[in-house]
């Protein structure tokens, strides 16, 4: 059995934030099984993927396939940027290895509204393939209406509705489902939960500032700094407490917005409470979130979201928006507080959070062991491989 995964971009082209994180680290441990199983020699598992490196391109060898992380990945040259990332010798290649062995062969494509993912899909419905889609959350409404709406309206009509009605659609989360199936009627659809990384490969001593005030609430953002993480409800609520709180905004975004939102942050007078750290390495993060009381994430839409694991995982409690796939994960688990995106709705559920310490102490000792036996690699990598198998 081949496997092809194919994406727009891959690490380490961390500038796009989780989902590079997720699809690298699903490769890795599907591999890993493959290479440690009695059907090794049966399997082969290999990423075709763009230079792509947001403004810039990765250094890497174009067209040469090579491990990373034991991982045999081909990069291609893009001819056009974020977010198209056309790519003829992609497209070219794929059709190559397809034309090569017709039987047995199954697509993973990761990601929507690109050239790499729509095309790649064309090539692949073409030649009779089984396709897994994962959209990454972006076949919701919100994403469809956002950026771009009117062309990726138009892409939806003429091509992409047929395209994702052949295709077995993956979900990481009930939301995601659900908002996927008032888009499309694919062939099938299946939830299985991302592949997240709980702590860093290498040691860090890298540490924040802070004072030692055990009576300051300590927040942290950690994500790509975009229009869709509400982080502009969040200042607005924080602006209305009468706590005494401080919040490390750590990730990167278009500097035009970042710059908006430190003006916002200045117009609620909170500037003095906000620490921005800009983008943190992936060695310094799990330190770092662990320094704090609670994360906070009151996005408008999320599929899935990394950091929620991420941060649980070292123990850190999560305060996100129901509009987050983890939402109803978090609540069924008590591992945090879920908020509507209202902001006096956000104001409220932080002061519960900053007066239930005893809540957080307990999410602080437990959340470590759960997140490790729900979020296990093996198993969930495993559920991709028997997802293949069945649809093969």
């Amino acid at each position: 059995m081949k496997i092809i995964h194919l994406t727009a971009s891959y690490k380490p082209a961390y500038i796009y934030g989780g989902p590079i994180q997720s699809v690298a680290k699903l490769c890795e441990a599907a591999t890993k099984i493959i290479d440690e199983s009695k059907e090794k020699g049966n399997f082969d598992l290999q990423v075709l993927t763009t230079t792509a490196n947001g403004d810039q391109e990765l250094n890497v060898s174009p067209g040469k396939p090579v491990l990373i992380d034991g991982v045999s990945v081909t990069y291609f040259k893009r001819l056009t940027k974020d977010h198209s990332h056309f790519s003829p010798q992609l497209l070219r290649e794929l059709k190559n290895i397809l034309q090569a062995v017709k039987e047995k062969n199954i697509v993973h494509i990761h990601g929507w509204w690109n050239l790499v993912s729509v095309l790649s899909c064309w090539v692949v419905k073409w030649y009779n393939i089984p396709v897994v889609l994962s959209p990454r959350g972006m076949l919701t409404a919100y994403t469809q209406n956002n950026r771009n709406s009117f062309a990726k309206r138009i892409l939806h009509y003429f091509i992409g509705k047929r395209l994702l009605q052949y295709c077995h659609i993956h979900a990481t989360s009930d939301q995601e489902k659900d908002d996927i199936q008032k888009i499309i009627n694919p062939k099938s659809i299946t939830v299985i939960p991302n592949l997240v990384n709980f702590q860093a490969s290498a040691a860090s001593s890298k540490t924040m500032n802070f004072d030692n005030d055990p009576a300051v609430f300590r927040l942290i953002f950690l994500s790509r700094i975009e229009e869709k993480k509400g982080l502009e409800l969040l200042f607005e609520a924080l602006s209305l407490l009468n706590i005494n709180w401080q919040l490390t905004v750590a990730g990167s975004g278009k500097k035009e917005y970042v710059d908006y939102l430190k003006i916002k942050a200045s117009d609620f007078n909170i500037s003095r409470h906000i620490n921005w750290i800009g983008q943190v390495e992936n060695k310094d993060k799990y330190r770092i979130i662990a320094q704090h009381d609670l994360l906070v994430l009151t996005s408008f839409n999320e599929n899935f979201a990394n950091v929620v694991i991420e941060s649980l995982s070292v123990g850190t409690p999560v305060l996100i928006s129901d509009q987050v796939g983890l939402s109803d994960y978090v609540t069924s688990q008590k591992l945090g507080w879920v908020t509507t995106l209202n902001v006096n709705a956000i104001k409220e559920t932080l002061l519960i959070a900053f007066s239930q310490k005893e809540k957080r102490e307990m999410i602080k000792a437990s959340a470590p062991e759960i997140i490790r036996k729900d979020f296990n690699d093996d198993v969930l990598a495993n559920r991709y491989l028997e997802l293949y198998k069945q649809l093969i």
